[in-house]
């Protein structure tokens, strides 16, 4: 190393070395907490509203409203990502071993793709019908 100064500023210096997600994450978890503290109200109102009793009947007839369906198809995407990023900054700082981790995020992937999948499937059959 030579003991000339540097050209290169103290943000060019840092460029490069972070994991590169953390702004993208932090954004998406925001958005989604502001769109949860939106659904999560409308559907309990909705529900204690629209649904006098908590029998089959009544839950088929609220998911059957095209209103209703896209809301809790909404809550449910919105909700599901929201765990993922969170699940995915706690697997990324606490866990240490490398294959563990990996098995995790891996899971922590494809299994918010499957609730999601089979609960969206679930709504829009119920609103088509079955």
């Amino acid at each position: 190393m030579s003991n000339t100064p540097s050209m290169r500023t103290a943000l060019g210096k840092v460029r490069g070395h972070g994991a590169g997600g953390g702004t993208g994450h932090f954004i998406g978890q925001r958005v989604s907490s502001v769109a949860l503290a939106l659904l999560a109200p409308w559907f309990a109102i909705a529900v204690a509203l629209d649904m006098p009793d908590a029998g089959y009947g009544s839950v088929i007839e609220f998911v059957s409203q095209p209103l209703n369906s896209v809301g809790l198809i909404l809550l449910l995407i919105t909700g599901l990502y929201h765990m993922q990023i969170g699940m995915q900054e706690i697997v990324v700082d606490y866990i240490h071993k490398p294959f563990t981790k990996a098995i995790l995020l891996l899971l922590n992937t494809l299994a918010p793709i499957a609730i999601g999948a089979a609960a969206v499937f679930a709504v829009l059959r119920i609103n088509f019908g079955a």
